[in-house]
């Protein structure tokens, strides 16, 4: 049961030490790699196009498009 128990604690912290070096390693490199320019733009894109999407299926339910009304 003991040796149960070790193997347990053990496989536990081997897998809280792989964790916290994964999420270290990708902190450090989103920090480096991302161009702050780059994001904000790349954010304001999906904005606008989320906006025009909902705009157009907006356009399109009161244009008569839902459902079938001939």
């Amino acid at each position: 049961m003991t040796t149960v128990l070790v193997t347990l604690a053990v496989m536990a912290a081997l897998v809280a030490v792989v964790v916290g070096f994964v999420s270290w390693r990708d902190r450090r490199r989103r920090a480096t790699d991302e161009d702050p320019a780059a994001v904000r733009a790349a954010r304001g894109e999906q904005h606008r196009r989320a906006a025009e999407q909902a705009h157009a299926q907006h356009d399109g339910w009161n244009n008569g498009g839902h459902g079938f009304t001939g």
